[in-house]
């Protein structure tokens, strides 16, 4: 199994990598996706995860990946949704955006319940959806001290295509896709991590 992700992660990044759209782009959006699996690779041995978790971070990885040799403006499957439901802009930035809620959601609930951080699901549940929806904002900050300092090459790593609400409904989104992820994959979770700890 370990070896069929690495061979997945590193087929994506080596594909996104050959003649991206923009190079600078590329590097500020398979960064993270780079350091998160030297993370990985670093705490295998003594803090393994459950596939679950394992499988959404290299989803989110993917579509790093994805939004890194296109930019996210201009990926063309979402151009096609573009066009055929008229909409006004290329919006697979938004799935990003959702997925930075949704998988990091699950993320740190699995350190908080291994960890027995906070017992309780209820505060539990809450603080994770504070966390992911800090953790869109500050993402946000970053987009914003890359655009201060490298300009105009900034544009296409921003990706807010003239939408004057990007940064707020990225966040929403993210919001959002943290409370979806707690909604649909706590019982499937909990069983993944019954054969680790004893819930």
């Amino acid at each position: 199994m370990k070896y069929l992700y690495l061979l997945i992660f590193f087929s994506f990044l080596l594909w996104s990598g050959i003649n991206p759209k923009d190079q600078f782009t590329w590097f500020l959006e398979v960064l993270p996706a780079i350091i998160g699996i030297i993370i990985l690779m670093i705490t295998y041995k003594n803090f393994k995860l459950t596939t679950l978790v394992y499988s959404l971070i290299l989803v989110h990885c993917i579509i790093l990946m994805i939004g890194g040799h296109y930019t996210y403006a201009q990926v063309p499957f979402f151009d096609l949704i573009k066009e055929v439901f008229n909409q006004d802009r290329n919006n697979y930035d938004k799935v990003g955006h959702f997925a930075q809620g949704f998988i990091p959601a699950m993320i740190a609930r699995e350190i908080l319940i291994r960890k027995n951080v906070i017992p309780n699901s209820v505060w539990r549940n809450f603080f994770i959806v504070c966390f992911c929806l800090a953790f869109s904002a500050f993402y946000e900050l970053i987009e914003w001290w890359v655009a201060i300092f490298s300009g105009e090459d900034a544009e296409a790593f921003l990706g807010t295509q003239g939408y004057v609400w990007d940064t707020q409904s990225d966040m929403g989104l993210a919001l959002l896709g943290s409370i979806v992820a707690l909604i649909l994959l706590n019982k499937y979770h909990d069983k993944q991590l019954k054969s680790i700890i004893n819930l």
